[in-house]
């Protein structure tokens, strides 16, 4: 009989977007700027924006319920709640809380956890840490972000890059073969937080009592992004006892396709093993590695079995890497 150890499953996926679809020429009638020059320097080619009565915390309950179907359980027996994000609904509580309430849920633990892009993969290792340790049985893990409230329309360079949505999973703790089983196997997270001023919002509670805007000096960002990816996935698999020939898909934060190209070449990895969603959805932070999970699982290209990466980098700097048997 073979070996079993206690895991965390994920046994659904969901995701949420705002209805609104924004395109590239859509914004070049409002900014300097032009569809050519956006696809050619990021691939993004539309983007949704959330409308006066979305906020992240309804996002993130959409997509909490897509995910809680696909798993086909009951909200209640959700017990632990983490979202990631960087746009709460409110300074506090945690807008955790406000989906917990959404889904009808009387009691469980939810908070959030700001990571900025990284921070799904965040939240993922902390929710894998308590379902391991056997204080979570089933978790919620969201990624929600409403980033056009944050973005300074007049500034060509930061606002095309940006989009609203939410992405959400359910993991179940289950015992799986210690070789060759389901579920999380491996992950791996940095921060270096000397990195501050090359991606930020200028503004914060403690600061000056405004919510601010995003910053960012993106070739400094492109930079360090292809670099810290390609170590931080190599490290997860090596954690795992894996290569990267083992890979079936690559599931990365949807920041720049230029971005996406790179850290695939840097490991030696065929293109079509890389999930891609930033030509729709543009960059999502915490939210567009669940989206881009979701997007991949729903359209059958995922299946069972399937050994998956899921990497990200984002304001702090923070990145993560987690190897994951789907």
């Amino acid at each position: 009989m073979s070996e079993t150890t206690r895991r965390a499953v994920i046994t659904g996926t969901g995701s949420a977007l705002p209805p609104r679809r924004v395109s590239n020429a859509e914004l070049a009638e409002q900014i300097d700027t032009s569809d050519e020059w956006i696809v050619e320097r990021t691939g993004i080619r539309f983007r949704h924006i959330a409308g006066p009565d979305e906020t992240t915390s309804t996002l993130a309950a959409d997509a909490a319920r897509a995910a809680i179907a696909a798993a086909g359980i009951d909200a209640g027996e959700i017990d632990l709640i983490v979202l990631a994000t960087a746009t709460p609904d409110q300074t506090f509580p945690a807008s955790a809380t406000k989906v917990q309430a959404a889904l009808g849920i009387d009691d469980c633990v939810a908070f959030d956890v700001a990571a900025v892009c990284s921070g799904f993969l965040y939240a993922l290792q902390v929710a894998d840490s308590m379902i391991r340790a056997g204080s979570a049985e089933r978790a919620l893990v969201i990624g929600a972000e409403t980033f056009s409230r944050i973005l300074d329309w007049e500034d060509r360079g930061t606002c095309v890059l940006f989009g609203d949505g939410a992405g959400a999973i359910v993991l179940e703790a289950q015992d799986s073969a210690t070789e060759g089983g389901a579920g999380i196997l491996a992950t791996r997270l940095h921060a270096d937080g000397r990195h501050n001023q090359l991606l930020y919002v200028d503004g914060g509670p403690s600061t000056t009592g405004t919510v601010g805007k995003l910053r960012m000096k993106g070739k400094e960002v492109f930079r360090h992004a292809v670099v810290n990816l390609a170590s931080v996935m190599q490290e997860g698999l090596g954690a795992a006892g894996l290569e990267a020939a083992d890979i079936d898909w690559v599931v990365p934060h949807q920041a720049n396709a230029r971005i996406l190209d790179a850290t695939a070449k840097k490991l030696g990895l065929a293109p079509e093993k890389v999930v891609v969603t930033v030509d729709r959805h543009a960059n999502t932070s915490a939210a567009s590695v669940p989206l881009a999970l979701d997007t991949a699982v729903r359209d059958g290209r995922i299946k069972r079995g399937d050994l998956l990466v899921l990497e990200a980098m984002g304001g702090g700097f923070t990145w993560g890497a987690a190897v994951v048997r789907y």
